[in-house]
């Protein structure tokens, strides 16, 4: 069984933390990072330098074949297109320049592998020496692909299911079958080279909504049966009125005030086994307006933290458009609060006149991203009560575009694999 390794730091005489030099690489910290600390009970919470780039999200296209319910395409009128040579070459030679390399993500509103070039384009990924990961719908996994993506040295593969019966899953993913999915996934298991590590691994992304939770814990089946090392569900950003009777969070980011959590008392329940006896009670610990945590692990955790500044991401489009987040990569509008929130596009510029590391080393946007892990931003996802929470232009705190208060994968609501 593969485990994780213990790791040690030791404390010098001067006082100072010294860390295992692959721990600080792979962490960037590097002589003179600024690094923010967060004390949580017994342990000190590290986050990573603003300053260190460690995933690249690349769209190769904004196109695809399905039309879904869940997409963001049912409501926007932005060109559609699909990534040049010359932008994928001055990706690459942006991440050449780039020490350790970032981890590159294949993905984006379209999918991957509507585009004709996309396992080319992993494989010099890979060949950098970069880790790869990419998230298809599975549709177009055809055998010649499977094996090109395999030979490419695919790190990771994920497949989205968003259902464990075909109508359930039909309903959603509009234009697929889902045997047709799940035989491609089993084929990519099949083709993989042998080894006690295969790769590409296999993960399995779920979109919960009201109309297919009931299928998560038979997609979770579906996930073991086809050897998946992961599954990441994330609830529906409701693009469309109809989407809004979907979400599962209204009660979630709402149930405790907008305040510091140490003005919240706090709950510690350790491990137990949940059955008849214990589910009701359980249940209603967690919506008992205290902060939780279950055997040493916080359940509120995830609230004013962006993932995307947190894992050091940037995004860049199908046009070479380079932005902070993949929310950020197209403007599009969803429902929240009851009003419907214009989320403008917010582009650092493109990567055919820059390199990453020159837009990710400019002062404004770092500084940006220092305010971003501080979150000092107005709480639109709690509130939601003035027309400025109707875009993300500005907020009532002072914060203008692009003003994250609005976002809800800081509150942990929507997340990406």
């Amino acid at each position: 069984m593969e485990t994780q390794p213990t790791l040690w730091g030791e404390v010098d005489d001067q006082g100072r933390l010294v860390l295992p030099p692959e721990v600080a690489e792979h962490y960037g910290l590097r002589p003179g990072a600024r690094v923010r600390l967060e004390e949580d009970g017994n342990r000190v919470r590290l986050h990573r330098p603003a300053t260190h780039l460690a995933k690249v999200y690349v769209e190769p296209t904004n196109r695809c074949n399905l039309t879904c319910r869940t997409c963001m395409r049912n409501i926007w009128n932005e060109e559609p297109g699909r990534m040049s040579r010359a932008t994928f070459d001055a990706i690459m030679a942006s991440l050449r320049q780039i020490t350790p390399r970032p981890m590159v993500f294949f993905g984006g509103l379209g999918e991957p592998l509507f585009h004709p070039g996309t396992p080319a384009m992993v494989a010099e990924a890979k060949a950098a020496g970069a880790r790869v990961e990419l998230i298809t719908n599975g549709t177009l996994l055809t055998e010649k692909r499977t094996r090109a993506l395999i030979d490419a040295g695919l790190d990771m593969l994920w497949v989205s299911i968003d259902g464990a019966r075909p109508e359930s899953y039909e309903d959603v993913r509009l234009g697929a079958a889902l045997p047709k999915v799940l035989e491609n996934v089993t084929r990519v298991r099949r083709l993989r080279h042998g080894s006690h590590f295969p790769q590409p691994e296999i993960g399995v992304a779920f979109v919960a909504m009201a109309r297919n939770i009931a299928d998560l814990p038979e997609v979770m089946a579906i996930a073991r049966r086809l050897g998946a090392k992961q599954v990441s569900v994330s609830n529906v950003l409701p693009y469309t009125s109809e989407l809004r009777a979907e979400i599962l969070y209204a009660h979630a980011i709402s149930d405790v005030a907008y305040m510091p959590s140490h003005f919240i008392p706090r709950l510690s329940l350790p491990k137990m086994d949940f059955n008849e006896i214990t589910r009701e009670p359980f249940f209603r610990a967690l919506r008992s307006g205290y902060n939780v945590s279950f055997a040493g692990n916080n359940f509120g955790g995830a609230n004013d933290a962006c993932q995307f500044v947190e894992g050091g991401a940037i995004a860049v489009g199908w046009d070479g458009h380079v932005s902070p987040c993949l929310p950020l990569l197209h403007t599009h509008a969803a429902w929240l609060k009851g009003r419907l929130r214009v989320s403008r596009c917010h582009v650092l510029g493109n990567i055919g006149e820059h390199s990453l590391l020159e837009l990710w080393n400019d002062p404004e946007y770092i500084a940006y991203r220092e305010r971003v892990q501080r979150f000092a931003f107005a709480p639109c996802t709690f509130c939601g009560g003035c027309e400025l929470a109707e875009a993300n232009a500005e907020d009532c705190i002072g914060n203008v575009f692009p003003a994250c208060g609005g976002c809800l994968w800081a509150q942990g609501a929507i997340q990406c694999p």
